[in-house]
């Protein structure tokens, strides 16, 4: 029986030592991405001026993107591609990009817009107090 040769079989194939650190290429499957723990209720995320409208701004140390779907309306996602946990890229197209292999989600709601990832980016809550996009409680 021929199976398919693929990345990870070849690289688990090695002998010794020296393949083990390859394995760590071989990324998870869509939606195992490991989340970020939500920022404590009440952080300053980032300035609502700092968000453009239809576009993303990206918190790297947080791992979380903000969103402005809508002139005035603000949301947060955990900033991991579901794909193989890439940091999203900030944007003002209409879409939270990931740049790693092209997946795209919704600025609304997290929700995959292209893949290959299969999974939405889990929301954070947030509110906007005093021109600043703030983390809340579920």
């Amino acid at each position: 029986m021929s199976l398919p040769i693929t990345r990870c079989g070849v690289l688990a194939s090695g002998s010794g030592l020296a393949a083990v650190p390859l394995l760590a290429a071989c990324g998870e499957e869509s939606g195992e991405v490991d989340v970020p723990p939500p920022p404590a209720s009440g952080t300053a995320l980032v300035a609502t001026s700092d968000v453009p409208v239809q576009g993303c701004a990206v918190l790297a140390e947080e791992k979380i993107v903000v969103t402005q779907p809508a002139e005035g309306e603000f949301k947060a996602f955990s900033a991991a591609c579901t794909h193989q946990g890439c940091l999203v890229s900030s944007s003002k197209d209409g879409v939270i990009p990931c740049t790693c292999h092209g997946s795209e989600f919704s600025l609304a709601d997290g929700a995959v817009l292209k893949g290959p990832a299969e999974a939405a980016l889990t929301e954070v809550p947030v509110e906007v107090r005093d021109g600043v996009v703030t983390a809340t409680e579920r």
